[in-house]
């Protein structure tokens, strides 16, 4: 029987929703964030609830005084919203990001000790460019994602000159342009590098090999060796036919887009998940 959880809608500055467990809940927190969809992930935030976790999502970009797009948006967002959960009792607090949303937690672990813990599913070792307009309402020229006090953070650029290979009709694999992208933007690479190493918090890398919209498990790799390089080992959870949505158990798996192609099944991305989630509960819990 899933255990009870109250819910609550949060109010102005944020926009957003957390969970917590009715009963016996634990003193650990995790912030969940969504990828470029922009949504706030409120079924997620009941799973973990359930699990006896306190769990946040926040709109972080696409709000009220917020970029309209994924367009130098200030990490210190997300520092701000870890204290949701600290102000509600948790002790530990991790980090769970999805895609884009897990490059803001990647980068956040380097550039504060707010988390305990990231959980990057389909992650970048890289800091993009930006995913549609800034405050400014434009979306070229390429900005970064990113800011921090203020300060644009590098980033690769997309190389324009990719153009999708399927049909109009036909949900498009972005996955072309990413790689194109990095062999274009080459020299830009080691500055735009996520520094993981500099990070304290734990850290739990989900991907899936047959990813189709950037090459996800490649730099779940390039992460977990620059993680390596401090004495320390990453979780790294792959499975090769899975693609960029990891589906937890007891989550429902979301329904194909008509816009991009994901990569891999349903069946496997829940395969993948039901084989991450033991270690994803257990950094949450820290146990």
């Amino acid at each position: 029987m899933a255990a009870e959880v109250v819910e609550y809608e949060l109010a102005a500055p944020w926009e957003g929703f957390l969970a917590t467990p009715a009963a016996d809940p634990t003193d650990v927190g995790v912030m969940v964030l969504s990828g470029s969809s922009g949504r706030i992930e409120r079924e997620r935030c009941r799973l973990f609830a359930r699990a006896g976790v306190t769990a946040a999502s926040i709109r972080w970009f696409g709000g009220r005084g917020q970029p309209p797009g994924i367009c130098e948006v200030a990490l210190e967002t997300f520092v701000a919203a870890t204290e949701l959960l600290r102000e509600r009792g948790a002790k530990r607090v991790s980090i769970l990001g999805v895609s884009k949303g897990a490059e803001a937690a990647l980068l956040v672990s380097t550039l504060s000790d707010c988390a305990d813990a990231v959980i990057a599913l389909a992650p970048t070792s890289v800091v993009w460019a930006n995913i549609g307009p800034g405050r400014d309402g434009r979306e070229h020229p390429y900005r970064s994602c990113w800011t921090w006090q203020e300060q644009p953070l590098p980033f690769i650029p997309y190389d324009d000159s990719w153009t999708p290979t399927e049909p109009e009709d036909v949900p498009v694999s972005v996955l072309g342009s990413y790689e194109r992208s990095l062999a274009a933007y080459a020299d830009r690479l080691p500055a735009a590098a996520i520094p993981v190493e500099k990070a304290t918090a734990e850290l739990v890398l989900i991907a899936g090999g047959a990813d189709r919209m950037w090459p996800s498990l490649r730099f779940a790799h390039q992460l977990a060796d620059r993680h390596a390089t401090t004495g320390r080992k990453a979780a790294l959870i792959s499975r090769a036919d899975a693609g960029h949505r990891t589906v937890f158990p007891g989550e429902v798996a979301p329904p194909p887009s008509v816009r991009f192609d994901h990569g891999g099944t349903p069946e496997a991305d829940a395969i993948l998940g039901t084989a991450a989630w033991p270690t994803v509960l257990a950094t949450v819990l820290g146990i």
